[in-house]
């Protein structure tokens, strides 16, 4: 029994009471309380007030009264406040008992209705296979391999996707760099191939772009020929893409980050996907031929008033960014006969998760076919920054039309990640005292992994000085854990919707909104439960659960599933990093006034050392949605 399950039985319980008195039904709400205000609250008198033409106050008096009647057995006694609002108040003894063990149960627990088996496919990181990824690009991973965590906890059927643009300009460019400009296809020393790629090759072919402008017509070739598929040039793009997208797996596993399938742009290119979808988008008169101006000759999606209109097919026929993503979304919505056969990927995933990849080497059976894979679902989140907000608008409209649904097709978007200062610096960037944003085309490029280097070897300094006793490999362990751990809850603790300032000193610190402090707090709850010497009866007095601090803490713990619900319906990993957060200071609030061990009264020594329990399962369950493992020391 957890909240909003006590919950769901009030709100069945008022709207019988409602009826009783003679009122029409109204949308009414059953929450958390604010403090003063109960337990829980009701806000059914306002929406009431209306209709009966009373005030709020009398409507909650009346409720309160027949509520008396009908009451629930974990919410025994309802009040109304002057306010207008209807306040309900626990038998604590028997919620805190529930939630308690609740808590500590095996996992698989019930957050409720809100997938209720329903399927989701949800695309992320999709990073060019020319470069490794960057700091920026893990802002992307992480909201997406969040999000996947929270809607599969919260009962949805989950499909993860990344999409591999291995036929776009960026791979041109590369392609370029080593048949023309004489770069090797070797790195030097034991550099990695994806940086390489990136910080050498990549860069210093756009700068040759600047004083070569010849060198733009050999592009626009090697594009065409990486897009027909079967030349030499496509045959070396493949193999340098798959090379750097073997590395840059790696990166991703590093950080927790695990997916079903991987989709090929040159495979979706050549399935036959696109010409259904053309001549669907000719036929509902959803895209125009261009006869005259600058786009004579190409296919195109007329702007709005203040947009430009939008090329979709080049007048050579080659297709742009957003007319390669419109066939891919209809694919992704089942809209479209599955053209693919699947291959698993040479590499296994860390986590032992099956990694798919689609193939055009074989026949595409459909998707009635049970003995394949299935990665289309009733709803698809893409996860692209925003700046990409026009090109997905107009995917999304489109899956609007063909799907009839306005949330079948959603595009989540974010802000970028700039570095601060001292960080830049720490990373061998000179932004004379500035902050600065990430542009791979202009040379500020700062690896994830270059990141994740610098936030280990740092972890591991001060974990070698706290814990002296400790060897080497299990140092390194605890400041692997550490570093991702601090890298995922600076991706998503903020709005998606704001600029991220990236800094590794603050973001590490064990004081305030850190990664660092919510693992220390269940750190050091593990090591009041080692120094227990045995583990809590659960047959407990959970009348004496009667302070503030053990309140506050019985009543987030309680909350958990609630947290879960919310970020799944509003796609918002920030409300599971708040949660902990918010759990932590509750529970070292509860750690520093209420003593535990040592106390002379085994009753209460129990019961707080199973408020302690619940709290460290419940943290680690809500730390593993946003992808964060908690170290045995720091």
């Amino acid at each position: 029994m957890v909240y909003h399950i006590i919950i769901e039985r009030i709100h069945a319980k008022i709207r019988h009471v409602i009826s009783l008195i003679g009122y029409d039904e109204v949308v009414f709400s059953v929450a958390p309380s604010s403090a003063g205000f109960g337990d829980l609250s009701c806000n059914a008198p306002f929406l009431l007030a209306r209709q009966a033409r009373i005030p709020p106050f009398e409507i909650a008096k009346r409720i309160a009264g027949i509520y008396a009647e009908h009451s629930d057995e974990y919410a025994p006694r309802a009040e109304a406040h002057p306010s207008g609002h209807l306040n309900f108040f626990f038998d604590h003894e028997k919620v805190d008992r529930e939630v308690i063990r609740n808590a500590v149960a095996p996992a698989g627990r019930d957050v409720g209705s809100a997938g209720a088996g329903s399927t989701v496919t949800i695309e992320h990181t999709s990073v060019n296979p020319n470069k490794a990824l960057h700091i920026g690009h893990v802002r992307n991973l992480v909201i997406g391999d969040s999000i996947a965590r929270i809607m599969s906890m919260a009962g949805y059927s989950v499909n993860v996707l990344n999409y591999i643009d291995d036929s776009g300009l960026q791979v041109a460019d590369i392609i370029l760099g080593f048949t023309e400009l004489g770069f090797s296809q070797d790195p030097p020393g034991d550099q990695k191939f994806d940086h390489y790629c990136g910080e050498k090759v990549y860069v210093g072919t756009t700068e040759r772009y600047q004083r070569d402008a010849s060198l733009e017509e050999r592009r626009k070739q090697i594009l065409y020929e990486i897009e027909e598929g079967t030349s030499k040039t496509a045959q070396l793009a493949k193999k340098v893409t798959t090379r750097v997208l073997r590395c840059q797996l790696e990166t991703c596993w590093r950080l927790a980050v695990s997916y079903d399938c991987l989709n090929f742009e040159s495979q979706i290119l050549r399935s036959g996907l696109w010409t259904g979808v053309f001549n669907k988008m000719k036929e509902m008169r959803l895209i125009e031929y261009e006869t005259e101006g600058e786009n004579t000759g190409c296919w195109v999606i007329r702007g709005g008033p203040e947009e430009d209109d939008k090329v979709l097919v080049r007048s050579n026929g080659t297709a742009t960014y957003v007319a390669k993503d419109i066939p891919y979304a209809a694919w992704k919505l089942g809209l479209l006969d599955d053209p693919f056969s699947y291959t698993i990927h040479e590499s296994a995933q860390p986590d032992g998760r099956i990694l798919w990849q689609t193939s055009l080497n074989g026949n595409g059976n459909g998707n009635g076919d049970k003995s394949r894979p299935d990665f289309t679902a009733e709803r698809v989140i893409t996860v692209i920054d925003s700046r990409q907000a026009r090109l997905q608008k107009i995917v999304t409209d489109l899956m609007t039309r063909f799907k009839a649904s306005d949330s079948a097709y959603v595009h989540l978007g974010y802000e970028s990640v700039a570095l601060s200062p001292e960080t830049a610096s720490a990373l061998g960037l000179n932004t004379s005292g500035r902050s600065v944003q990430i542009s791979g085309r202009k040379g500020l490029y700062i690896s994830a992994d270059s990141v994740l280097d610098l936030l280990t070897e740092r972890a591991a300094g001060e974990t070698r000085r706290r814990n002296p006793d400790l060897d080497e490999t299990r140092i390194q362990h605890i400041a692997h854990e550490l570093a991702v751990a601090t890298i995922r809850y600076e991706m998503i603790k903020q709005d998606l919707d704001k600029v991220i300032s990236f800094d590794m000193t603050r973001s590490m610190s064990l004081e305030g909104d850190t990664a660092s402090y919510i693992q220390y707090s269940c750190v050091r709850a593990a090591r009041v439960l080692e120094k227990a010497g045995s583990k809590p009866d659960y047959n407990a007095r959970y009348d004496l659960l009667s302070e503030g601090h053990e309140r506050d803490l019985v009543r987030l713990i309680g909350m958990f599933d609630m947290q879960v619900r919310d970020a799944s319906e509003n796609l918002s990993p920030k409300t599971v990093a708040r949660y902990c957060y918010d759990l932590a200071v509750a529970f070292n609030g509860f750690y520093e006034h209420s003593r535990i061990l040592g106390i002379g009264d085994e009753k209460m020594t129990n019961i707080r050392l199973c408020l302690v329990s619940a709290f460290a399962t419940t943290m680690q369950r809500a730390l593993h949605l946003i992808g964060i493992s908690v170290p045995p020391r720091m």
